[in-house]
């Protein structure tokens, strides 16, 4: 059973995830995922998050299962190419190993041979500026606007990441098994409900 979530910032997509692996009992993987690819790689994790969290170079022509050899490239369209690699060869060895829910890290492309069930979790921008403000850090007071922005920004940085290694299109509804509207719905609901399907679909 392999579960990939994609998801809007502040959307819940994440909670869904970690509750889902709870209640089927099986593995979660989100930010594990950058702490093995820094050991593979060498590099900071906070350096690979930066570059997994934002847009790619637009310069970079490569896509992956194309071609590997873009002519003279730059130090940093090599090292984003190796990280992507790295962060493939990671979720693919997390899939083999046992059943799984995969949050983001385009792994519903990535494990597209394992034959996942692929979420796809959104909501209204007033959910997920209130859920933002919810599980905001102590001391962390941005307004409406500022939050807006933010999620915006985080948003397109993820479909533009999303869109340039997989040739697919971030959130749109024919590349997913299950789109999921938390805007009115509870998390725990979601995932106790998702979880249950899912026991039967794979039974």
């Amino acid at each position: 059973m392999i579960i990939t979530i994609g998801r809007e910032f502040g959307s819940g997509g994440r909670e869904i995830g970690r509750r889902l692996s709870e209640e089927l009992e099986i593995a979660y993987y989100d930010q594990e995922i950058l702490t093995e690819i820094a050991k593979r790689t060498l590099l900071s994790e906070s350096y690979v998050r930066q570059v997994v969290e934002n847009r790619p170079v637009s310069a970079f022509p490569i896509h992956i299962g194309r071609s590997l050899h873009p002519i003279t490239p730059p130090a940093l369209q090599d090292q984003n190419n190796l990280i992507y690699q790295e962060q493939s060869e990671t979720i693919k060895d997390l899939a083999k190993k046992s059943s799984c829910v995969i949050v983001g890290r385009c792994a519903d492309y990535i494990l597209k041979d394992f034959n996942p069930f692929r979420i796809f979790v959104y909501a209204d921008m007033e959910k997920k500026v209130n859920r933002c403000k919810a599980k905001a850090p102590k001391g962390e007071e941005l307004s409406d606007s500022q939050l807006v922005k933010m999620i915006k920004s985080i948003d397109k940085n993820r479909r533009k990441y999303y869109d340039f290694y997989t040739d697919l299109k971030w959130g749109r509804r024919e590349n997913y098994d299950l789109c999921i509207n938390t805007s009115n719905v509870e998390i725990s609901v979601i995932a106790k409900d998702l979880a249950s399907f899912l026991r039967t679909m794979y039974s």
